[in-house]
């Protein structure tokens, strides 16, 4: 969704937009979504989270081809746990094009997981030309996590288009309710495990004097079954 969002602005602003990902189910080869927004869904098979197996050269040859067809001028790679955006990156960068890379999320440093990530994104990132991060902790992040110059990176803020939230009034709390709405993918790298510490910091009647009717904390988002 935020890449089509992405796209749909850019579209608007007088851009050409291709997107290249992996199938999705019975979604292969090219389709047209709104706008004329062009997709390539090219045959790599995800297999854990949505993600693709590494491919070293294997995703090149289609990907060169798309490249030179679209005569593209910019390749922008999104997410540091993207196989084919790491090897996006790589290939666009071999082929002098011009590349930028998007980072939403926040890693650690002490497990196993973040630190082998960590090193390829220090491999992958020395190549980009402008990174773009979603939050001003997220960008200091990067920078240590990638060793990237700060510079070379900018704050763009995450939103929510309140035209596509629509409240109902008459389910509106009295009057002087204070009422807190985190909206989030409830996962680590998102900053939920922040949301308790927070609360309770504040001082916030949840945790001083129990769940008060004056207060309410609406949590929305997605997350794994637990």
């Amino acid at each position: 969704m935020h890449i089509w969002s992405l796209s749909q602005c850019l579209l608007r602003r007088g851009h050409r937009v291709v997107v290249i990902t992996h199938g999705y189910d019975n979604r292969k080869g090219v389709r047209y979504m709104t706008n004329g927004l062009k997709v390539y869904y090219v045959p790599l098979v995800p297999v854990v989270d949505g993600d693709c197996m590494p491919t070293a050269c294997a995703f090149f040859p289609i990907f060169r081809q798309i490249l030179i067809r679209e005569r593209i001028t910019l390749v922008h790679g999104h997410q540091a746990s993207s196989v084919m955006s790491h090897e996006a990156i790589l290939f666009a960068k071999t082929m002098g094009y011009r590349v930028a890379y998007t980072d939403h999320s926040l890693f650690g440093f002490a497990d196993a997981a973040s630190i082998h990530l960590n090193k390829l994104m220090k491999f992958t990132m020395c190549s980009v030309d402008h990174a773009i991060c979603v939050s001003n902790t997220c960008r200091e992040n990067l920078v240590v996590r990638a060793t990237l110059p700060p510079e070379k990176i900018s704050t763009i803020p995450n939103a929510i288009d309140p035209s596509k939230f629509t409240p109902d009034p008459s389910a509106r709390f009295p009057k002087g309710t204070i009422n807190v709405v985190i909206m989030s993918r409830l996962v680590y790298r998102k900053g939920i495990d922040l949301v308790a510490p927070v609360v309770k910091a504040s001082g916030l009647p949840l945790f001083t004097e129990g769940i008060s009717r004056d207060f309410s904390l609406w949590c929305c988002g997605q997350c794994n079954p637990r």
